[in-house]
Order: C-alpha cells, then sequence, then structure tokens
C-alpha cells in the first residue's frame, strides 16, 4: 500500500498470497517465488505483507492450469476445439429460464447466455475458475 498508504491499484481487489495461491493452482513457496522473480505483481501492505491484485490472477489463469503443456491440456476438457478461454467469473444472473454469466479472462469480459438450469447445474459463481468455449457466434462456459 506504497508510501502514503494507498495502494497504486485503489480499485482492485488485493488478495492474499494463500488465496492468490489456491486461485491459480500453485503452492505458496511457488507464489513467493514468482513474486522475489518479478513473474507476478504485488503490493506491499504497511506491515510488509504482499498482496496480488486480481487482475494478476486474471491475466496468469490460463498459464498456470498446469506445469507442462500436457498438464494444462489434461485439466482442460477433452474437446476438439482449441480455442477454450480460461477465466474468473464476474456474474452470474438468473432470471426466468435464461443465465447471462459474465467471465473476466485477461482484464477482457465476455459474456454468454445459457439456461438456468445449466448454470444451477454447474453451480457457478462469482469468483469461480471456469473456461469459455468459443465456437463460431455461440459461448458455451465450463466449469473448471
Amino acid at each position: 500500500m506504497r508510501g502514503n498508504g494507498q495502494s497504486r491499484h485503489e480499485n482492485e481487489e488485493l488478495l492474499k498470497l494463500r488465496d492468490a495461491a489456491l486461485q491459480l493452482g500453485i503452492s505458496f513457496p511457488t507464489i513467493k517465488q514468482w513474486i522475489y522473480k518479478k513473474k507476478i505483481r504485488s503490493t506491499q501492505t504497511a506491515g510488509g505483507h504482499h498482496r496480488i491484485p486480481q487482475t494478476e490472477i486474471d491475466r496468469l489463469l490460463f498459464k498456470t492450469r498446469g506445469r507442462t503443456k500436457k498438464e494444462q491440456r489434461d485439466q482442460s476438457r477433452r474437446v476438439s476445439g482449441r480455442n477454450q478461454l480460461v477465466g474468473r467469473i464476474e456474474s452470474v444472473q438468473i432470471s426466468g429460464l435464461m443465465a447471462e454469466v459474465r467471465i473476466s479472462i485477461g482484464g477482457q469480459q465476455i459474456t454468454s447466455i445459457i439456461t438456468a438450469r445449466s448454470a444451477r447445474e454447474m453451480q457457478l459463481k462469482r469468483g469461480q475458475t471456469a473456461a469459455a468455449l468459443i465456437k463460431s457466434t455461440e459461448v458455451m462456459i465450463l466449469r473448471t
């Protein structure tokens, strides 16, 4: 929270290291190493504790789904399309038979309209990691 007590990321949600590591699917020691190697941006509190901006988590989500290309592939659903975008669910709004699901992917937003039943069955909630599968003019949501 730098010098004057204000974060340079005033409107961003800042996560504790354990929470950030959990979202990224990496260990606590790994996230600390990433901070020291400047692979991930962090902010320090007045007490010297590191906090990770949510935008950094969004930026790195896809890259950390597995340590190797094979692990990344194994953690994604097996489908023929390569156009899966992994991100974080920003909102789920259910109204009648339909649901609007908005996902943040690398600082950008993608919205999909799916059935309310599908959203309930997948138990989609804000903050969860999900993948948007883009096929032609359709976007489907995969809970990961």
